[in-house]
Parts: structure tokens; sequence; C-alpha cells
């Protein structure tokens, strides 16, 4: 057999390995490891960027208490608790769902991340009545240091959950056409750990924002 024909045979291998209309300049499992690669990275950077926040958090906790102690009452930790609830559903449905993209199971991932976006979707009503709630208390951003802070980093985490809600309709789209098979699944997988993300942010907001000045 000539190298040229094996050469041939290779290329045909690797692209009947892909869904249609995805044809890659590197080899499928390269682009599985860049992509996840890259996803890892962006990560990191979210966390470190979150971490300034909880870091600048915590620092004006200690330096006005009295303060931050007295406005955390504000906060309804029921509702905290819930959203939590809600997350860590979602993330239970994505898991599930990229499982079943790993089977080549498309009916349930589309399913699966039915459920998810419903996670994502109650989660932000309930921010909404919490936003709500605090406007019609006259309690704003600028009504002090704490609620500034308080609004800042809940409402980039809300910008974080409405991008996955993108992200995961995405993902659904894909499935319903039946785009992912035991080869490729690698969409699902990125958007996965995208929104695992979202949740562990929230599972430290949580008891940040909502339990720890209620204990003193």
């Amino acid at each position: 057999m000539s190298h040229a024909t094996t050469a041939e045979e290779h290329g045909e291998q690797h692209h009947g390995e892909m869904p249609p209309g995805h044809f890659h300049h590197f080899e499928p499992e390269q682009a599985y490891h860049a992509a996840k690669f890259g996803m890892w990275l962006f990560l990191a950077t979210e966390v470190l960027f979150f971490g300034g926040l909880f870091a600048a958090f915590a620092v004006f906790h200690y330096l006005y208490f009295d303060m931050f102690k007295n406005s955390a009452q504000e906060l309804n930790w029921k509702f905290g608790f819930f959203n939590t609830c809600v997350l860590l559903a979602s993330s239970f449905s994505m898991a599930l769902g990229v499982d079943a993209a790993q089977h080549g199971d498309n009916k349930k991932v589309a399913r699966c991340m039915v459920w998810t976006i419903l996670g994502g979707i109650i989660f932000m009503i309930v921010k909404y009545f919490e936003y709500t709630g605090k406007f019609s208390h006259g309690i704003y951003p600028w009504t002090n240091l704490y609620f500034g802070l308080y609004f800042c980093i809940t409402g980039l985490h809300g910008i974080h959950v409405i991008v996955g809600l993108g992200a995961l309709l995405w993902i659904r789209s894909l499935a319903k056409k039946n785009r992912f098979s035991t080869t490729y699944y690698t969409p699902v997988e990125v958007v996965g750990l995208y929104w695992h993300l979202v949740d562990l942010v929230w599972i430290y907001l949580f008891p940040l924002l909502y339990l720890i000045n209620h204990a003193h």
C-alpha cells in the first residue's frame, strides 16, 4: 500500500468521526483537547475575577462590620437557599446531559438541557423578585457599600447565568439535529464545565451573602 493511499484513508477515517459540516484542519482528538483546555483557561480567569470580588467583600466586611451585619438582615436566606437547590439540580441534569452525549443519546441530551434551562430560568425569576423587593423598600446599589457589592456580585453572576442559558439552548438545538455521537460531544462537555462554574460561584455566594452575617 502506498503512503499516499494510507494518508487518504487516514483522513477519511477522521472526517468520518466528525458530524456533517464539522471538518477541522487538525485531528478531532486535538480539537477536543484544545477546546477543553481553552475552556479551563477561561474558567481560571473567571475564578480569579470572582475571587477578587469575594476578597473585596471580605475586606470591607471586616472594616465595616456593623454596616454589613445590619444590611444583611434585609436579605431573605430562604430565597438564597432555594436558588442553591435549583442550581444544584440543574448541575445534576447537566452532568446527565454530558453523559448522554458521550453515549450518543441525542434525545436524552435534549431532555436534560430542558431541565437545566428550566433551572436557570427559575433561578433568574427568583432573583427578579429579590431585586424588585429591594427596590420597593428603597434599597439600591448606591444605598451603601454592602448593597453596592451585593448587586454587583449577584448581578454579574446573573449575567453569567443568562449567557449559560444561551449556550444551553444552542446545545439543545444541536441535539435535536442529532449532531452528537460517541466520537463527537465536545460542545456539551465545554458548556457543562461553564455551567458547573456558575453553580460553584453561587455555592460560595450563598453563605457569604445570606448566612455569615445572620450567624452573628
